[in-house]
């Protein structure tokens, strides 16, 4: 169900993204509730986030996870005790910040 309501938000934020953010990175992450998160990535004008780095890094900006979005431009991954941000960086102009406070069940 979360994923489902995750797809559906992101969808609508593409269907009325305009022209003027047509290209737009856009990032969801939620807590699993088994000690992993998921991360789900897009543009928004449709495209796949397939091969976009994906950081996360602890309370100190130490990066403890350099990774990619999978061909499902998802990502899941073991959550990091105590304070974490996930960075979602198609590059320059194209990046999405995440507090680990913010992602919840």
């Amino acid at each position: 169900m979360k994923k489902l309501t995750i797809v559906l938000t992101l969808a609508a934020m593409v269907a009325f993204a305009g022209q003027a953010f047509a290209h737009s990175p856009l990032m969801s992450c939620f807590d699993n509730g088994d000690n992993t998160v998921t991360c789900e990535g897009g543009f928004s004008d449709g495209s796949s986030a397939a091969g976009v780095k994906l950081y996360v890094k602890d309370g100190n900006g130490k990066t403890i996870l350099d990774t990619k979005m999978n061909e499902d431009s998802e990502l899941t991954f073991d959550k990091p005790a105590g304070a974490y941000m996930v960075i979602f960086d198609a590059g320059e102009g194209h990046a999405v910040e995440v507090n680990g406070s913010d992602i919840v069940e």
